[in-house]
């Protein structure tokens, strides 16, 4: 008797190290978060290579309270929802807005965010909206994004406006090209249209007639566990001070 205590103790003893060591924990699940590496305030690339932003941070704190972990991978944003259907990412928590179209594909979280669109020009630029979409003149736009279909959809094929449109892979790619004189505006959500009035001499327009939108993460619709998680930890963070912190830190800046 004493003999297989002994033995069962070794084995309860040896299986309890291997679980508890590097290789068994390297296994843990990681989730993987697909952001837009140039879309601040919400999510970039900091000039150390490091994911960050306002929808970084909040997963990173959501993560912590629910108890899983969570890496932030850049992605081509006009494939981020291919990708996401596919498994190379499990989530987009990245400024993406809830739609129709999309969320036949995904599911989204509760939304966290209000945003509307306008255009964004030279700030001693004297041209209203209006005029900015006037014919013969070049808007840009980040390509993958809402505004970017809307505008194709409704300005150019419905109301047979003459513009060129021009797509861009970054909403501040297209700022610069604002700055530089090769477009007269730039179509984006106001958050980035608002970060970018304060770092370069631009300033915002108005709107050009898109409804307003609001912001979710987006999740595959088989993942209705992790929903739920990331769901609730959302709900507690909107609920703590760390919200208010950190909408200070990125975009109220």
């Amino acid at each position: 008797m004493r003999c297989k205590r002994f033995w069962y103790g070794v084995w309860a003893l040896t299986a309890l190290c291997f679980l508890s060591s590097p290789a068994a924990l390297a296994a843990e699940k990681v989730y993987i978060n697909g952001i837009d590496a140039n879309f601040p305030p919400f999510a970039y690339v900091d000039k150390s290579g490091n994911p960050d932003g306002f929808d970084v941070k909040s997963l990173d704190w959501i993560a912590k309270e629910m108890g899983f972990k969570v890496k932030h991978q850049p992605m081509d944003w006009d494939g981020i929802i291919p990708s996401l259907k596919a498994k190379k990412i499990d989530i987009v928590a990245s400024g993406m807005s809830i739609t129709e179209e999309r969320k036949k594909q995904v599911n989204f979280t509760t939304p966290y965010w209000k945003i509307k669109q306008v255009l964004v020009a030279k700030k001693d630029a004297k041209v209203t909206a209006e005029q900015a979409l006037a014919d013969g003149n070049k808007i840009g736009v980040q390509r993958g994004t809402t505004e970017a279909k809307w505008i194709e959809e409704n300005l150019i094929k419905k109301a047979g406006k003459k513009f060129e449109l021009i797509q861009y892979d970054s909403a501040p790619l297209a700022v610069e090209d604002v700055l530089n004189g090769r477009i007269i505006a730039a179509a984006m959500d106001d958050a980035p249209a608002l970060d970018a009035a304060k770092k370069k001499p631009v300033k915002l327009l108005g709107g050009f007639g898109m409804a307003d939108e609001f912001f979710g993460y987006a999740i595959r619709k088989e993942d209705a566990e992790f929903l739920k998680k990331v769901n609730e930890g959302l709900k507690r963070l909107m609920k703590s001070p760390a919200w208010a912190e950190l909408k200070k830190t990125y975009i109220d800046k």
